[in-house]
């Protein structure tokens, strides 16, 4: 059983007693990005104001993600899709939607959807809300121009693993900046700006380091706000290679946060980031091919 406001379970509970009586309410979907950045939508005409969140009624629609209730571990996959205008914009000024969408500014995301009521009309004396689903994006199956088909599963994914948790490999198997790995990503990250000459796969920054290789640039402002690429080479001093393009090309002086990556091998882990004790590979172990 859903637990619900004291209001809410009132409401529902009268609404009960007449056949003929009517409840109002709203679809409200949050999508909090790995980027720290939270979108909310809702369904509803007009926009609504829930748990501190100003829900958008002017964004992307959004259908899919329905209620369900079952016994065990089954890991529940939807298909969601949603339609979006150009001007549907991650940020103020930042990437389209469908376009941030497509270029994997989402990968992570947890998408959350509740069911808000209303004791007089949709909009209008908020009773209360109800978490009708929670999960992470899995999949994005299809994006065109103005509507895209997503997955999402529940977060039981996380236990739907088909290997055991720790496997002999001598590369190391936690992810960087993870609760495994234990290190701060604040701490391997700066703040810089696009230089002169940028373009959509290369960003010209003086500070660009070699350590900078396989970490992350995140744009926070100008048309790519809220993307996240990947980067592929270095040219200290000099410039970021990205492994993906970008949407659009940034402007000089376009704001991102850049952090460090790794290569997950010993050396690195020791002599990049003094970690080894969280070290999760087996350089040491020999080959099949040798191991009598």
């Amino acid at each position: 059983m859903k637990p619900a406001p004291a209001a809410l379970a009132t409401l529902l509970d009268s609404a009960r007693t007449s056949l003929d009586s009517t409840l109002a309410f709203a679809e409200c979907f949050t999508f909090s990005m790995p980027t720290g950045t939270v979108l909310t939508y809702t369904n509803a005409d007009v926009p609504i104001l829930y748990k501190g969140n100003l829900f958008r009624c002017d964004g992307p629609l959004i259908q899919g993600l329905k209620y369900k209730s079952t016994i065990g571990f089954n890991v529940d996959r939807q298909n969601v899709t949603i339609a979006a205008r150009p001007g549907d914009l991650i940020s103020n000024a930042g990437a389209q939607f469908l376009v941030g969408l497509r270029d994997g500014a989402f990968d992570g995301c947890v998408i959350a959807r509740d069911r808000v009521f209303f004791s007089d009309f949709v909009g209008g004396n908020l009773a209360g809300g109800i978490r009708m689903f929670l999960g992470r994006l899995s999949t994005v199956d299809q994006v065109g121009r103005t509507q895209a088909e997503i997955s999402v599963a529940t977060m039981l994914v996380h236990l739907d693993q088909q290997m055991p948790r720790n496997v002999y490999s001598p590369m190391c198997l936690n992810t960087l900046y993870d609760e495994n790995c234990n290190l701060a990503r604040s701490a391997f990250g700066t703040q810089g700006a696009a230089g002169s000459g940028s373009t959509a796969a290369v960003i010209n920054f003086t500070g660009a380091l070699a350590q900078h290789v396989q970490g992350s640039l995140v744009f926070s402002t100008g048309v790519n706000s809220g993307v996240r690429a990947t980067i592929k080479a270095v040219s200290p001093g000099a410039s970021l290679t990205l492994m993906y393009p970008l949407p659009e090309v940034p402007a000089v002086g376009d704001v991102f946060s850049v952090y460090w990556g790794c290569d997950h091998t010993m050396a690195t882990c020791k002599g990049v980031f003094n970690n080894l004790s969280r070290f999760r590979g087996f350089p040491f172990i020999p080959p099949p091919q040798s191991a009598l």
